[in-house]
């Protein structure tokens, strides 16, 4: 089904994302696109009905002030420009959006779970053939609803393979076989590549360089597991938009490099199938929700690609890593016990590459410091903190500090983002 479309065009706003979750919400879809996008770049995206100019505080780059091009306006649809002064077109503001796509363009409010999914299925089908796709299953809610849909449009012509990297959460392995393997009856390849991937990224501090390190040997595991199987041509992936947009664009400078878009080596074996890769985190789950996948698994708590990799601040080591992975499970299962578990989005310890001194057993310690952080939010691009209860926060601290090797003091992060991101790293 071919739905209405209005395309949102970046003249260095920071609030594309926030107006495209709008658009989508009212049932029209949107997408965001750079400033020099060509009439006939435009002309070729499916079902355009209106073109919003987006400007902002990011309108300079190289030195130069940026405008769209003017062959642009040959489009013959509606345009509507959002702080950006233009004679070319008309202004309005974020409250004229509603107006400007229904009375204006003509939209109809045509865009949701069920017809994307129909499109997606046929997209996937088109794109693969008879042929097979590999899909990295880390059991978290985006790889799982890359599989769902997989499997409704491809069957058994998907392989899945679970890397066991060493830096998952506690008992996420065992977990990941046990549902997707033995109750999904899903195909799955078991890879244990602790060793590998600790060694590769041994004394490496730099968070960007432990992304691109990851993402490239993941790579770099499939090739060589698909090397086993025959006829292997795709690597499927659970990009989704906020990975996009938070890797950099021409008018927004990168907050951080994910593994699956900045990480990938240019000698790629595969075919990528990206199927999430224009939804927002709150779409996939409604998406996961309509394949009809149970809620435990839609409303997982979200982990980076990268896993514990960018919780262990700076280069990792082995001891540090493992404390790490004991707070995480402390706070996890304290989060469950307190009720907190769906309402509380993403939550997690990290431990910095630096020690404080304390005291333990009546003796001097020089011990490492647990910072724990706990965060709400709709679409991941901006998050407010969970104001949690003090009794609480003091009896995880005692777990912590007396369960946790080499810990002595805990700390709680109360950063909103911006001005910090979600992670660390």
């Amino acid at each position: 089904m071919k739905q209405d479309m209005i395309a949102i065009i970046d003249l260095g706003s920071e609030e594309n994302s926030a107006i495209a979750r709008q658009i989508r919400a009212y049932g029209v879809y949107s997408e965001i696109y750079a400033h020099d996008i060509t009439l006939n770049s435009l002309k070729n995206m499916p079902n355009v009905k209106g073109v919003i100019l987006n400007g902002g505080v990011n309108n300079v780059v190289d030195g130069q002030k940026i405008d769209v091009l003017d062959e642009l306006f040959e489009m013959g649809v509606p345009f509507m420009a959002i702080d950006h002064p233009t004679t070319k077109c008309p202004c309005g503001s974020v409250d004229d959006i509603k107006s400007f796509i229904f009375d204006k363009c003509k939209c109809e409010a045509n865009w949701n779970m069920e017809n994307f999914i129909q499109d997606q299925v046929e997209l996937l089908r088109k794109q693969i053939g008879d042929k097979k796709v590999l899909l990295a299953l880390s059991g978290g809610v985006d790889s799982s609803v890359v599989a769902a849909l997989l499997i409704k449009a491809i069957g058994t012509n998907l392989v899945c393979v679970h890397v066991n990297h060493g830096l998952l959460r506690k008992g996420e392995p065992e977990q990941v076989v046990r549902v997707f393997r033995e109750e999904m009856g899903a195909t799955l390849i078991y890879a244990d590549c602790v060793d590998r991937f600790l060694d590769k990224l041994a004394g490496v501090e730099d968070p960007e360089r432990k992304r691109k390190i990851i993402g490239a040997e993941f790579i770099r595991v499939f090739e060589e597991e698909a090397r086993k199987l025959d006829g292997i041509d795709f690597l499927a992936q659970g990009t989704i938009y906020p990975d996009i947009v938070e890797s950099g664009t021409k008018t927004n400078k990168a907050v951080k490099s994910h593994h699956n878009v900045g990480g990938l080596p240019d000698d790629l074996q595969f075919e990528l199938v990206e199927p999430l890769k224009y939804l927002f985190k709150d779409e996939v789950r409604a998406c996961g929700k309509a394949l009809g996948l149970p809620d435990d698994m839609v409303y997982r708590q979200p982990f980076p690609g990268p896993g514990l990799g960018v919780r262990c601040l700076g280069a990792i080591t082995r001891d540090r890593l493992e404390a790490v992975r004991e707070s995480d499970a402390i706070l996890r299962e304290e989060f469950a016990k307190n009720g907190l578990e769906g309402k509380v989005w993403q939550y997690f310890t990290c431990i910095p590459d630096t020690k404080s001194v304390g005291v333990k057993d009546n003796a001097r310690s020089y011990e490492w410091p647990v910072i724990i952080r706990a965060v709400n939010t709709i679409d991941a691009m901006t998050a407010t903190i969970e104001h949690l209860d003090w009794k609480l926060l003091d009896h995880i601290t005692k777990r912590i500090i007396t369960e946790v090797k080499g810990v002595n003091r805990v700390c709680y992060d109360l950063t909103p983002k911006p001005t910090g991101t979600i992670e660390w790293e």
